[in-house]
């Protein structure tokens, strides 16, 4: 039964779960949707994700989006997924569960609004707003010092205290390193703020090695793009 994800590299969503797929000698089909191009918008894509967003995942008759929900599918349906990453104990995975629920409204929220309004909007031909991009930073300074003062506690090198990574470290992590598409004195200004998070993100990628580098090995190529872009814009 063939497995197809729909997704775009630059996605941090997308790249979690392509990261966790190769990870995991899971065979896939990687369906690239260009979001410059609208294609996440069509009719076509929208039998596959109504929501018309990226990543969505088919596997054989089976449609599903959300990010979150793939992963979990993924580590539930593929045998040799180890069960550090999702684990059967339904305690543990509660606890997973509540990291990755509290991710949609906080981190994620935060730095959507805030990198969508520091450069991004210039790739979909749209304006930037000086405004909402302090909102956001101020929701992702917050949602930092969380995971770095409570996710990350000194018992282990993962999140919850854990020994090993699940699919919360690797679903924030890849949120994180979206952040070096600013610039490199902005980035290194944010997250410099704390402890943890620098040597977490570290840990995970090592634990993913070499996928997690390679799929995030073009981030410093779309900061200079994005810097040119933006030195364009009267609005910075």
């Amino acid at each position: 039964m063939e497995l197809k994800v729909y997704v775009n590299q630059f996605s941090q969503p997308s790249r979690a779960v392509l990261i966790f797929c190769k990870a995991n000698g899971i065979e896939f089909k990687e369906v690239t949707i260009k979001l410059d191009k609208m294609q996440h918008r069509t009719p076509e894509f929208a039998e596959i994700n109504p929501m018309k967003k990226i990543p969505a995942l088919v596997h054989g008759d089976f449609k599903l989006f959300e990010s979150h929900a793939i992963l979990i599918y993924l580590a539930s349906t593929f045998p040799g997924v180890a069960d550090h990453w999702y684990p059967t104990s339904v305690r543990k995975r509660a606890k997973i569960h509540s990291v990755l629920d509290w991710h949609h409204s906080n981190l994620r929220r935060g730095l959507v609004e805030y990198l969508f309004n520091r450069g991004v909007a210039i790739e979909f031909g749209l304006a930037m707003d000086a405004r909402a991009a302090y909102q956001g930073k101020k929701l992702v300074m917050a949602s930092l010092a969380m995971i770095d003062s409570y996710w990350l506690q000194d018992d282990g090198p993962f999140l919850l205290g854990n020994s090993q990574p699940s699919i919360a470290d690797l679903a924030l992590a890849c949120e994180v390193m979206q952040l070096e598409i600013l610039d490199e004195k902005d980035c290194n200004s944010i997250l410099s703020s704390y402890k943890k998070i620098p040597k977490w993100v570290e840990n995970t990628k090592n634990a993913l090695s070499p996928y997690f580098g390679a799929f995030h090995s073009f981030l410093p190529v779309a900061r200079e793009i994005l810097k040119e872009r933006t030195a364009k814009s009267s609005k910075w």
